[in-house]
């Protein structure tokens, strides 16, 4: 059972300007629920009670947004770690078995079993370091890039690489171990980092989602995806 999480909350979001100048882009609400709120709620519906979210922009609006739930622990970064460092400055705070670290800035639904429920169900500790809930492309509003990945028939990644496009991109949701992070860089430094460490030992591994995913990148782009989740949440 998975007992600790991570929300990564410090990103500056730059993109959701001039919202962002004065409210943190977690704390941007989206069909009447701010998106570190819905990362978090579905942490608790997990069962998840050790919960820990970094801080760096606007950190006091975070903290005071979250006095209202419970004790969660901040980790706050006077230098932004960005993805990597940000979590292996938070690792003394998530325990030493296999953890959830969710972005707080996408919003995602559930397909009939709960998307965290499955990666936990799916987690095999000797095999994997990394677990990381993929969308597709076809069907993540919000997303116009290429894609991140291929999965192989024994759910071990492949990168894009060379290729034109890959049909899945990573949802910001992951399971991670602790010791992904042994011999990791000092400082701020990115996920991907180890990602690719794990990926050439065949350690990173991959579950397709099978509920719906929105990015939430720019103010232009909130009218739509309240619209969309307004109508799935009916």
């Amino acid at each position: 059972m998975i007992t600790h999480a991570m929300v990564l909350a410090a990103g500056l979001g730059l993109r959701m300007r001039p919202i962002t100048l004065t409210t943190p882009k977690p704390l941007v609400s989206v069909a009447g629920r701010t998106m570190l709120d819905r990362a978090l709620d579905h942490l608790g519906r997990a069962g998840i009670d050790n919960l820990v979210v970094n801080t760096h922009w606007l950190p006091d609006a975070i903290k005071e947004h979250l006095a209202g739930r419970g004790e969660v622990r901040l980790s706050h970064e006077d230098v932004l770690l960005e993805t990597g460092g940000g979590v292996a400055k938070a690792l003394p705070l998530l325990g030493h078995a296999p953890f959830f670290v969710a972005n707080s800035d996408i919003i995602w639904t559930d397909g009939a079993t709960p998307a965290l429920e499955r990666l936990a169900h799916a987690w095999v500790d000797a095999d994997m370091d990394a677990l990381l809930l993929l969308q597709p492309v076809k069907t993540a509003v919000g997303y116009d890039g290429k894609g991140d990945f291929f999965i192989n028939a024994n759910d071990t990644l492949r990168r894009r690489g060379e290729a034109d496009s890959a049909p899945l991109l990573f949802s910001g949701v992951q399971i991670l171990h602790p010791r992904l992070f042994e011999g990791a860089p000092e400082g701020k430094f990115s996920l991907n980092v180890l990602y690719d460490r794990a990926l050439a030992k065949g350690r990173l591994h991959g579950l397709v989602h099978d509920g719906n995913w929105y990015h939430v990148g720019t103010p232009e782009a909130l009218p739509r995806v309240e619209a969309l989740l307004r109508a799935e949440e009916r």
